[in-house]
């Protein structure tokens, strides 16, 4: 059961960051996950009044506010045109409608879940995550960093050239997934991103196997180097072998969809 001594709404995030730093507080998001544990919290903060549920252009970047939800990911035209839908294929599976109007991207990214959806996606976007009061940081970098006190106030995008496709693999349409994949070409960089191994998700680089574009045997050569370097395990959803076979299909179908948003053919 989740025990909570002292709820508290900050109104500046430095306030939020001093109520952080006391023993045993925590930062609500949705509390989707969260209610579901058996701990003791002393301070549940939340940021609520702190206006990070905006998705704003701010010159050459996109910034997505901690609290915004789910939904508002999947349902924002801005963002869905930049990546080609792929935001929206990334949320549309979990669980459902009511549950996404709940759960935040600053829950879904800061706690690295090993099952997310959200860190697969925006990982390959190779955006950059902004803490208070440290700043910002690569989000492939936090994705292996150590949890600290600091608080996830947005989400960065860089508004280069980008194309992006993400794929996963479900037992059953709003379960968790077995697997999944996500794979960019920004500036002519070519990164894979594969996640729920079950552990959180890992980025591999592409750039010197796709310098002659995508191809059949470019991305035959590619996968077969994931699949050597790529750390998988086993739960109720999958096994290690299962998995192993799963990469091996989503990654050549991803880099195929690839080719088409990037060449046209």
């Amino acid at each position: 059961m989740l025990s909570i001594r002292n709820y508290v709404r900050p109104q500046t995030i430095e306030e939020a960051y001093e109520y952080a730093k006391k023993p045993l507080s925590v930062v609500l998001g949705g509390m989707l996950w969260l209610k579901m544990q058996n701990r003791n919290v002393n301070f549940a903060i939340d940021l609520s009044d702190l206006h990070l549920d905006q998705i704003e252009e701010v010159d050459d970047e996109i910034h997505i506010g901690a609290m915004v939800t789910l939904r508002e990911l999947e349902t924002n035209e801005q963002l869905n045109h930049f990546t080609q839908g792929a935001i929206k294929e990334s949320v549309r599976h979990i669980v459902g409608v009511q549950f996404r109007n709940l759960a935040t991207i600053g829950g879904s990214i800061y706690g690295r879940f090993g099952f997310s959806d959200v860190l697969t996606l925006f990982m390959a976007l190779d955006c950059e995550v902004e803490f208070y009061p440290t700043g910002r940081v690569s989000i492939k970098e936090f994705a292996n960093m150590k949890f600290t006190k600091d608080i996830l106030t947005k989400v960065i995008i860089k508004k280069v050239p980008t194309n992006v496709v993400y794929l996963s693999q479900r037992n059953i349409s709003t379960d968790f997934p077995v697997l999944t994949c996500a794979v960019s070409c920004i500036d002519q960089h070519y990164t894979c991103i594969i996640g729920a191994r079950p552990l959180h998700a890992v980025a591999f680089n592409g750039n010197s196997y796709f310098e002659t574009g995508i191809t059949e045997e470019n991305i035959q050569n590619f996968t077969k180097c994931v699949l050597s370097e790529l750390k998988l395990g086993s739960n109720s959803r999958a096994s290690k072998e299962y998995r192993q076979k799963i990469a091996k299909v989503l990654i050549k179908r991803a880099f195929l969809q690839l080719k088409e948003d990037v060449y046209g053919n």
